[in-house]
Parts: structure tokens; sequence; C-alpha cells
């Protein structure tokens, strides 16, 4: 009887054992992998110091990449890479995003002379009679490329811009309509992914401007595509939207700005 009894004990204890291997596969839950957890630990990532210094956001509860890319002026996949994220779908309240380009990614800033600003000039050869000296360039501003926009679509203005409800213009038209690219750019985004915008383009057209194309039926382009001016990108709809519109912005810095101030006359 003892020795039954052991045998019996030493086969429940085995039957537990396996039990215990066989979920060494399962997933966790999300909420018990933390950003801090094993997961994460091998990546180098923004810390809470970083959040309060310029080019760092902090994410909030309802944000997505796609909305943080847009309201930064930068690309989702951009974000995605500098901060070294493996699904773009794994972002939690409280942490810390890098969203401008770090040092080896960031464009090469050339300021353009002018007589106005001794930190702009240089040493120069002194002039011979031979060797006349160079003209200087225009001043000009250079902290941003100017830009001309063209109006995305042709139809009735059916709401202008309101920067507490209403973050571009709304034009009307039929389902169908040609929506084209108010500037030369590439596509940063294209899908449904961003709650109110229905079927969306974003284009980035310098380290400066975004275009926003919202609510179409049908989208032509692809991200990454470069795009011209003029070139039709998708056509009109009423997704996400109660009646047939483009919705359109233009952000500066990922600012909306009003569109009306920068488009050329229809």
């Amino acid at each position: 009887m003892l020795r039954a009894g052991m045998w019996g004990l030493a086969a429940s204890v085995t039957a537990l054992a396996l039990s215990g291997c066989s979920g060494k596969g399962r997933l966790a839950p999300v909420d018990e992998r933390a950003i801090g957890g094993a997961r994460s630990s091998a990546r180098v990532m923004p810390t809470a110091e970083s959040a309060s210094k310029p080019g760092f956001y902090t994410v909030k509860p309802g944000d997505t990449l796609i909305r943080i890319g847009m309201d930064s002026g930068q690309s989702w996949r951009d974000i995605m890479r500098w901060n070294k994220l493996d699904n773009a779908n794994l972002i939690e309240p409280g942490q810390v995003l890098r969203v401008t380009p770090p040092a080896a990614d960031a464009p090469v800033v050339r300021p353009v002379a002018s007589p106005a600003s001794p930190a702009a000039s240089a040493p120069t050869p002194v002039a011979s009679a031979q060797t006349p000296p160079p003209a200087l360039p225009a001043a000009t501003s250079v902290t941003e490329e100017v830009i001309s926009f063209q109006w995305p679509a042709r139809g009735n203005l059916i709401a202008g811009f309101d920067e507490s409800k209403n973050k571009g213009l709304d034009i009307g038209g039929k389902v169908g309509d040609p929506v084209s690219a108010a500037a030369d750019g590439r596509v940063v985004y294209a899908g449904a992914g961003l709650r109110g915008y229905g079927n969306l383009i974003i284009l980035k057209h310098n380290n400066t401007y975004l275009t926003a194309y919202a609510h179409n039926q049908t989208l032509l382009v692809k991200e990454d595509q470069v795009i011209k001016r003029g070139q039709k990108i998708a056509e009109m709809g009423n997704s996400d939207a109660d009646q047939v519109k483009l919705h359109f912005e233009i952000r500066r810095q990922g600012k909306p700005v009003d569109p009306a101030k920068y488009l050329s006359a229809n």
C-alpha cells in the first residue's frame, strides 16, 4: 500500500511538471509585458528625463503613431525607426518617443550668407585686381523653404478653417471627383487608421510642411511614393463623414494652419 501510494505521488508530480512546461509558449497578456520589461530592455529607448526636452513626446491615452506623426510633422515609420519599435500598435501612455530625427538622420542646414548677419559670414580670400570678389547672394530666409500650394479639388467650400473645430478646409463634390496633390511631396501615410479621417493620405513636402487629404472613396497612391504637384492621388468620397467631401489640411511643423492663406487662386 505504501509503495503504491508513493508511485501515485510520483506520477502526480510528473504530470504537474509536464503541465507547467506546456505553458512556456503562451504569450503573456499585453498588460503583463510592460515597456520596461525584459522584452524591451535590449532597446535603446528615450528615457523619462527626455520627456521635457524638445523633440520628444510623451504618449497619451488614445494616441496612435499615425496621429503622433501628423501632429509632429513626421512620418510614423520614421518615428518607429528612431525609437526602435517592433510594432506600431505597441505604444503605451507615459512612454516617451523621439519625434525629431537623431543627429545621424538630421538634415544638414546650410545657412545663406547675409550682409546683415555677421554670424553667417565666413573668411574669404582677399580679392586681387585680376579676380573681382564674388557677389553676395540676395538675403533670403533660411528658416523654411517656400512652397506654392494649389487647390487639391474643385468644388464648393462648405467649411472653413477653425483652429478649435475644423483643422482644415472642407470642399464639397461628387463621389469619384479627383483629388490632387497640392505640391510635390512623398506619401508618408495612405490608409484608414486615423479615426475621424476615413481613407486618408498624408504627404510630406519638406521638413516643415505636411498636407492631409481625408474622407476619400479610393486611394491611388502608396506609402513612400514620390508625388508631383497636381498629380491625382485619390477619388473623393464620404468615408467616416456625413457627406461627400474632401477634408484638406496644411500642417506647419505639425500644427494645423489655415490653408486658405497658402493656396494659390482657384
